[in-house]
């Protein structure tokens, strides 16, 4: 990490804005390497000890967070009408400049990533990354199975838009798992409206490799790794 001034550090490591980073400052709350600075400009380097009474901080220039997506919560960073992923994350996630990667409808739920990270984000759904997300469905009748083969050969929109191939698994009780590698608006209701049918409810379950973690209960999130980051350009 290139060296960076340390009221931004602040900033970024306790999720506070530049105003209240130059006032722990003021307050000589703030050490480097076991000295008091109380400069905003001074510059901090990335093996420099930096602590905040005695809370040592960590500087993470990203930071990428997996949210099991709750119904009825927005897809978006701010709105001033309801709850958005953003305002339900716990606080000390929460930093300047989070946003959804990729839109989930209101009242769908399942996997869905946070970042600050604007090239990820792109990366992730830029429609030349062909990355499959798949979806659980739940539907308001019979899933037929010649409509795998109507989902195989990309279904033409009631606007006349086309999808892409997708992949169909049916399920028992009208449910099913739906495969894309797009992400239209609204996609997969207008793809099953094609075929007669509406959705009662959808998850999304994957994107790429990386799968929602069973245990992660709907509302619930966990800070993902490099690691754990790259299963979705597998």
């Amino acid at each position: 990490m290139a060296e960076l001034r340390i009221d931004k550090y602040l900033s970024v490591a306790l999720s506070v804005s530049r105003t209240e980073a130059k006032t722990l400052l003021k307050k000589g709350k703030i050490t480097v390497d076991s000295k008091v600075v109380s400069k905003p400009e001074t510059k901090v380097s990335d093996t420099a000890v930096v602590k905040c009474g005695d809370q040592e901080l960590t500087y993470k220039k990203y930071i990428y967070i997996l949210m099991n997506k709750p119904e009825g919560i927005l897809s978006a960073s701010t709105d001033k009408r309801v709850k958005t992923v953003v305002d339900i994350l716990p606080e000390n996630l929460k930093r300047a400049g989070l946003f959804p990667v990729g839109r989930l409808d209101k009242n769908t739920t399942g996997l869905l990533i946070i970042t600050d990270d604007g090239d990820f984000g792109h990366k992730v759904t830029s429609p030349k990354s062909l990355i499959e997300k798949r979806y659980l469905a739940g539907l308001d009748g019979e899933v037929k199975e010649e409509y795998i083969e109507v989902f195989k050969n990309g279904i033409t929109l009631a606007d006349g838009s086309e999808c892409m191939s997708a992949g169909l698994e049916i399920l028992p009780n009208n449910y099913a798992i739906v495969t894309i590698r797009e992400g239209k608006y609204h996609q997969i209701k207008r793809m099953f409206g094609v075929v007669g049918l509406g959705v009662n409810s959808l998850k999304r379950l994957s994107i790429g490799k990386m799968q929602l973690p069973t245990t992660l209960k709907e509302g619930e999130v966990k800070e993902l790794n490099v690691s754990e980051l790259q299963q979705i350009f597998e």
